[in-house]
């Protein structure tokens, strides 16, 4: 009898460890949009407890890590953060502000994948590394390529495992300004999910269904509380002109796409849910006015989170 309350008790234990260990760790390299050349959209992400980072998005890379080194988020040197920590870059869309960093480290950089859909693959072989802009340090394209990077292509409705790490990735296409493209990610490791958007505008504007159907595909996560927190863009203040979005969001079209999500798991499951807000443009005041717009319209009691470049942070 012993015996059996003892292993009994031990594999309590062992499942309270596990659940403990779910989430996701992130330092942010780079949180903002627009101009700001050294804090451009770039988030290491990896499980608890893991030093096996991917990148989502590299808009600003080295300038991020040095900020984390200082700020003791990592033990050792930048340098080994870039060439070890980071085993891979999921890039969105490629606009600069979303890849340059990316792009100008990899000359100093170590073999690794790049992940990215077919049309974001395609951009970055003929406009960045084509021998003209960068020199061609993946597999493919113009000659010669020097095979460090490698170029892995993702389609909608499959799960595909990240090499080098415990996570693995799905993703969803966006509209970045009709007609042209971006990319969410939905990362999982076990039982944990972890929704990055890359820039994207609202449904109603875009004239798209492309943020309907992801709130519908993690709608039951949110549910079952396996969603460990969404990354989603505000770009602009209220202010801002609907035919000016240029494919982004305001604090008012954030909230009606949360809404739409609300309606699927219900407005109880939205209570505490970690939403972290990327790609502010920092115009004049334009941060402090999409922070006010957003706790004064927060009705579903998100916990919004605005991260601070090189501090890091856990989602559970």
């Amino acid at each position: 009898m012993r015996i059996l309350l003892s292993s009994f008790l031990v594999f309590i234990v062992s499942i309270c460890f596990c659940a403990a260990q779910d989430g996701f760790r992130v330092v942010p390299l780079g949180v903002r949009g627009g101009g700001d050349d050294g804090n451009l959209s770039a988030y290491m992400v990896a499980p608890v407890n893991s030093n096996a980072f991917v990148c989502l998005d590299g808009g600003t890379v080295t300038n991020g890590i040095a900020k984390a080194v200082a700020n003791k988020v990592f033990p050792v040197p930048a340098e080994v953060v870039l060439r070890k920590y980071i085993k891979a870059y999921l890039i969105s869309h490629p606009h600069l502000d979303h890849l340059s960093g990316m792009v100008i480290n990899s000359v100093e950089d170590t073999t690794k994948n790049i992940y990215g859909t077919e049309y974001c693959i395609e951009t970055l072989k003929s406009n960045y590394f084509n021998w003209e802009s960068w020199p061609n340090l993946t597999n493919e394209g113009a000659s010669p390529a020097l095979k460090k990077y490698s170029y892995k292509m993702l389609g909608e409705d499959q799960e595909v495992n990240i090499e080098q790490t415990e996570m693995s990735v799905k993703i969803f296409k966006l509209s970045h300004s009709n007609p042209y493209e971006s990319t969410a990610f939905l990362i999982k490791k076990g039982g944990s999910y972890l929704l990055y958007f890359g820039d994207t505008g609202p449904d109603e504007v875009e004239k798209s269904d492309k943020m309907a159907t992801i709130w519908k595909a993690v709608a039951p996560l949110v549910k079952s509380k396996q969603l460990a927190g969404i990354f989603l863009e505000v770009s602009y203040p209220n202010k801002q002109l609907d035919r000016q979005l240029y494919g982004h969001l305001t604090p008012k079209w954030f909230m009606k796409e949360l809404n739409v999500l609300a309606a699927l798991s219900g407005v109880e499951s939205m209570k505490g849910l970690n939403v972290v807000i990327t790609h502010m443009k920092p115009t004049a005041d334009n941060e402090s006015k999409i922070k006010a717009e957003l706790a004064s319209d927060n009705a579903l009691g998100l916990n919004l989170i605005f991260p601070e470049q090189g501090k890091a942070f856990e989602l559970k």
